[in-house]
């Protein structure tokens, strides 16, 4: 009986003191976890990724050589652009530039490298950059032509597909009182669009800008249109306008280039 009562004692013993490791461990681990608001997003990370480099912002924030503002939940408030953060947490994980393809936000992470004071990364991003400049561009085309005729319509060519999606995404068909999309009809393939039509026999059915829920009334309503998408998006008018054909939406073909 004393020797069971001894080994039941020792068990108890031995379990006490796992849980307590167990409790050191659990403490040491989330005093090496440090959660960053940065410009609204938060990021969790661990001290010593923070800490990777020397005299910089954050490892100043860690080393408390740097005071820095709570949010209303007592995590650091860093204000800058929480987005573009993920890459430089990024770069001080793996100890390189590591980008998305199609990136194209280089002033401004080399503004957040200089911020947080990262040399190596304000180095890669100038790099990079240079390197895109010395790296030649395919030229964007876009033509807008117009028959004035409702059997012929308006035609959109682009040989830059994102920008003919732009278009699609912009016009949809309501159709009893449902958005059901761009109307695929108008689709000849993925750099053309032709408007041969634009208000269906259907009852009630008619194209609508998205967004503003503005009804297209006229194939010049979607020339515009086109127009206005094609400068946002930094084409060039190629054509030179006569003057007198009235506005640039009378015109019967219209070149712009990027």
């Amino acid at each position: 009986e004393r020797k069971i009562n001894r080994r039941e004692k020792e068990k108890e013993y031995e379990g006490k003191h796992n849980s307590l490791e167990d409790a050191d461990q659990g403490k040491n681990c989330k005093s090496t976890l440090m959660t960053l608001n940065v410009g609204g997003y938060l990021y969790i990370t661990q001290k010593q990724t923070l800490t990777k480099y020397p005299d910089t912002f954050l490892e100043g924030i860690v080393n408390g050589k740097i005071l820095c503002p709570f949010d209303a939940d007592g995590h650091y408030f860093i204000d800058r652009d929480g987005l573009l953060f993920r890459h430089v947490l990024n770069f001080l994980r793996n100890g390189e530039l590591l980008l998305p393809e199609g990136f194209r936000e280089n002033q401004l992470l080399a503004q957040e490298a200089e911020f947080f004071q990262l040399k190596g990364l304000a180095e890669e991003v100038k790099s990079r950059w240079e390197k895109e400049q010395l790296t030649p561009r395919e030229t964007t085309f876009l033509e807008i032509t117009d028959n004035h005729d409702r059997s012929q319509g308006l035609r959109i060519f682009c040989n830059a597909p994102d920008f003919i999606s732009k278009i699609k995404s912009r016009i949809v068909l309501v159709s009893k009182s449902r958005l059901d999309g761009f109307p695929e009809e108008f689709s000849i393939s993925s750099n053309i669009i032709q408007f041969k039509y634009f208000i269906k026999s259907e009852n009630g059915t008619r194209l609508v800008l998205k967004e503003d829920n503005t009804f297209v009334c006229t194939l010049e309503t979607l020339k515009f249109e086109a127009i206005m998408m094609a400068l946002k998006c930094g084409f060039r008018l190629l054509t030179s306008l006569d003057c007198s054909k009235g506005s640039i939406v009378h015109s019967d073909a219209l070149h712009f280039i990027k």
